[in-house]
């Protein structure tokens, strides 16, 4: 009987340094059996040597559509889009579950090829709680960009090019810096703020200074009496972190934006849950996601 294996692929999405397998993880799973193979990635935040010193095999950059069939191929963010058949057995964020934008492309390339999807998002424990979920960092770094884009329109600017940090305590610190030293004095509202990218953007705001009091902190007993919500228009950011499952109220909408005029406080929406393409949507106030080079996207407000 051969060895289990898995393939890590590289990632193709521009930015994304993350791995599915780390280093150290991949030792682990050498040490159960396991044979791993590790296409080199230059863009990856792991050396190619580090996984070669714990035993992986590396292979060329994107190699993986010649991959032995049954090795099932691993990694974080979805696929390029090709109409290429897929034959091999996928592990990855798949984006489709919920009926994303391109959905149905993915799902007939897998069909047409014979192949299996493990979409990773919904990997859930014995008690439905999911497994594999970045939600904290995500509204870690969601509120981060909140206020780095909240700082440069004060200075009459439009947010640019986000980079990584080298790690948290550098990210804090630059966000204080922009701030003028502090957070303290800016107004949040979190909604979601119970589940795990909630709690990262709570974290985040606590860390740059802002009072306990001005972090408004919302969740399923807050919105229960349905949106729009007018708290959200008297705070400097708007956090959105909540999982949608099913069609809601809207919480802000565009006629309630522009009937507050001006003198509104709210300056930024930061949608971590980015539904953006989702028909049930509850921020339908803008309808591109934003990139690393372009962060923000201007509302129109009347």
């Amino acid at each position: 009987m051969s060895k289990p294996s898995l393939w890590l692929r590289c990632e193709k999405k521009q930015f994304e340094r993350r791995a599915a397998l780390t280093p150290t993880t991949s030792k682990k799973l050498i040490d159960a059996g396991f044979d791993i193979y590790v296409e080199r990635d230059e863009q990856r935040i792991f050396d190619d040597s580090e996984y070669e010193a714990v035993g992986c095999k590396v292979v060329e950059n994107n190699s993986w559509p010649s991959a032995p069939q049954d090795i099932p191929i691993i990694g974080l963010k979805e696929l390029p889009e090709s109409d290429e058949p897929l034959p091999h057995t996928h592990i990855q964020f798949a984006h489709c579950f919920k009926r994303q934008a391109g959905w149905d492309a993915v799902l007939s390339r897998f069909h047409r090829g014979g192949g299996t999807l493990y979409d990773l998002e919904f990997l859930n424990d014995a008690n439905g709680r999911r497994v594999a979920a970045f939600g904290f960092h995500a509204g870690f770094a969601g509120a981060a960009a909140g206020a780095l884009a909240l700082a440069s329109q004060k200075k009459g600017n439009k947010l640019g090019l986000l980079e990584p940090y080298p790690n948290e305590t550098a990210m804090i610190d630059a966000v204080k810096e922009a701030l003028g030293g502090s957070g303290k004095g800016v107004k949040a509202l979190v909604i979601g703020a119970l589940g795990r990218c909630g709690k990262g953007a709570v974290d985040l705001f606590r860390k740059i200074g802002l009072n306990e009091d001005d972090i408004l902190k919302w969740d399923l007993a807050e919105t229960a009496k349905g949106g729009p919500f007018q708290e959200i228009l008297d705070v400097d950011i708007f956090v959105n972190c909540i999982y949608l499952s099913s069609s809601i109220p809207p919480f802000v909408s565009p006629e309630q934006i522009a009937k507050a005029g001006p003198g509104r406080q709210l300056r930024v929406v930061v949608d971590v849950s980015c539904d953006t393409t989702n028909p049930f949507n509850p921020i339908p106030i803008y309808n591109i996601n934003t990139t690393f080079s372009e962060p923000t996207v201007p509302v129109e407000t009347g």
